[in-house]
């Protein structure tokens, strides 16, 4: 009789570790769709934004004629384009977004050599795109920038926000929205990192980067993905303990 009931009791703890183990892939599920769609809709803004300006480029380039060289950055952005638009539309984890915007950046580089070449000008610096807000294209220089509360760094900087801060007027910064907030993007937290990383990490170590993202929302995020975790943790064992008193209270010992 005591055999019988070790093994029902063995039994009831295996379902019942099995049952927590579903609920516990199903809430993780839940919360990486939760992670990654404002990611995912960052990165779809990005790349209607290269679209409009692949539109531009095609109004100032009207009845001018491409060279060799012109015409295939010129067919480079647009095959940037649609290779982003279809990597955007298929991105499930945060860190897929790294290849959306190492597209982006190649895209706009591409663009700015049909300028110049348009313009019988050299081609440009192959430099990081504008760190305040990466849809602005090519930095022009690195500018001493100092973050609210933070340390003073160069960046780099389009013209216009080079200007702006020269002047000690607030740059034109990408945001988004965690939780109730908008604030820069690199203080989203650490699913914002790959998108950083894929505009900038191809321009070799970039301190203030990574400084930056640890500064604002890095620490955030590692912290909720703790309680998130702990959260789950407690849920399981939770489940098991619940699952443990419900079959010894079906027993009369």
């Amino acid at each position: 009789m005591e055999l019988v009931l070790v093994l029902l009791v063995l039994g009831g703890l295996t379902g019942v570790a099995v049952a927590a183990g579903k609920t516990g892939k199903r809430r993780e599920l839940a919360r990486a769709e939760a992670e990654v769609a404002p990611v995912k809709r960052l990165a779809e803004e990005d790349v209607t934004a290269l679209g409009v300006e692949l539109q531009d480029l095609d109004i100032d380039l009207a009845g001018e004629e491409l060279d060799p060289g012109a015409n295939a950055d010129y067919q480079r952005a647009l095959d940037s384009y649609e290779s982003a638009k279809a990597a955007a539309a298929a991105l499930t984890r945060p860190d897929d977004v790294r290849h959306v915007t190492e597209i982006l950046e190649d895209g706009r580089y591409a663009m700015a050599c049909v300028r110049a070449r348009v313009a019988g000008q050299p081609l440009p610096q192959r430099r990081p795109p504008c760190f305040f807000d990466p849809r602005h294209g090519l930095s022009v220089v690195d500018v001493p920038w100092v973050p609210p509360g933070g340390a003073s760094r160069d960046v780099p900087a389009c013209a216009l926000d080079a200007e702006r801060v020269r002047a000690g007027a607030e740059p034109d910064i990408r945001k988004v929205m965690v939780g109730s907030r908008r604030v820069p993007y690199w203080q989203g937290g650490r699913a914002y990192q790959p998108y950083a990383q894929g505009y900038f990490g191809g321009f070799g170590p970039m301190d203030w980067m990574f400084m930056g993202m640890l500064f604002g929302g890095g620490f955030d995020g590692i912290g909720d993905g703790i309680g998130a975790l702990g959260e789950g943790l407690g849920d399981m064992f939770g489940g098991i303990g619940d699952g443990i008193g419900g079959l010894f209270d079906g027993f009369d010992f």
